[in-house]
């Protein structure tokens, strides 16, 4: 199966801030070739300036703004290796009295659809390439139950059906892999409403090179249809999941 090579072309969406700008700057250390997105342009240009990469504007929520950022990969570099889809944001609302149908729609568009469509869109690509590989972040909270926020929860366990589906349905001839990053708390912009929470209860939070390392471990490893956890003070490794009990003969 292909792994990460100096010189591979990488997508990156949420490129601007935490996870999505480590693994970029790791990534172009490592002689990558960068096309980064976000909907903050001016960081997303600073840094894409920084790293000798291009940007481009991308609401992962849209479909046509996810094939538009495989076309401009393709179009600048001529050929798409590694898909990082790591878009993300907290839903802002419950499910109770303080559901909120907007807040709702744009969780689910972006931490769902946006994977989705990124597979669709980048799939025809690393096909033509003879070969690539597709990172999704998904987070701990698509292994866990996630009490104060479950639909998060929701949406990041479906990434993870997803990516482990995707492992034994791509065509081992086609040479695609797909994997989840599942961390658990890092110090992104993510959990700023509630790392006041995490600090006073001494939850340990995780540096985005933490986060970083395992990428790269996925990007470097040759596994499909895994999910990394990454939880402080333990190293990193696919979750083991127990098969559901077959029909009682």
């Amino acid at each position: 199966m292909q792994t990460f090579q100096p010189g591979d072309v990488a997508l990156i969406t949420g490129a601007s801030h935490g996870i999505g700008e480590g693994v970029a700057r790791r990534l172009a250390e490592s002689g990558a070739k960068l096309l980064l997105s976000d909907i903050d342009d001016a960081r997303g240009e600073a840094l894409a300036a920084e790293l000798g990469a291009v940007y481009v504007h991308g609401d992962t929520s849209s479909l046509e703004d996810n094939e538009a950022l495989v076309a401009a990969a393709l179009e600048h570099y001529g050929q798409l290796d590694l898909t990082f889809l790591n878009a993300g944001i907290s839903s802002g609302c419950g499910v109770d009295g303080d559901f909120d149908l907007m807040k709702y729609r744009r969780a689910m568009g972006i931490n769902l659809d946006g994977i989705f469509f990124g597979v669709h869109a980048a799939l025809p690509a690393l096909k033509a390439n003879g070969g690539g590989q597709i990172i999704a972040t998904a987070s701990l909270a698509g292994l866990v139950a996630v009490p104060f926020d479950p639909i998060y929860a929701a949406n990041k366990h479906a990434v993870v059906g997803l990516v482990r589906s995707l492992g034994v349905t791509l065509n081992p001839a086609d040479n695609v892999r797909a994997n989840a990053l599942c961390p658990s708390f890092a110090k992104t912009n993510i959990i700023t409403e509630i790392k006041p929470f995490l600090e006073a209860n001494q939850f340990p939070i995780l540096e985005v090179s933490d986060v970083v390392d395992t990428f790269m471990q996925i990007a470097t490893d040759d596994t499909t249809g895994q999910c990394y956890y990454v939880v402080p003070g333990r190293d990193s490794e696919p979750f083991a999941f127990r098969n559901a009990p077959g029909p009682r003969l």
